[in-house]
């Protein structure tokens, strides 16, 4: 099985990179984009375990190494 998890900083947390693209696409006179938040996708497989042990396991991997759960939150997706 095949996972993808979208890593982003919780609402409230400044997004410095996303900040930045914010201000250049202003720059370049892209005036209508606000509020642009940068996180990150993680690709994970699983093997040898069923579906529901297998998500378990990559939620606990989350928690554990994928994301600070201080000031991130994420997303665990199952893809084709």
């Amino acid at each position: 099985m095949r996972y993808q998890v979208l890593v982003r900083l919780k609402t409230g947390v400044l997004d410095v990179q996303g900040k930045a693209i914010e201000t250049g696409l202003k720059d370049k006179k892209f005036e209508a984009f606000r509020n642009i938040r940068v996180g990150r996708v993680i690709e994970l497989e699983v093997e040898g375990l069923d579906k529901e042990k297998a998500k378990a396991q990559v939620d606990e991997v989350c928690k554990l190494l994928l994301a600070n759960p201080v000031i991130e939150q994420y997303e665990i997706r199952e893809v084709a």
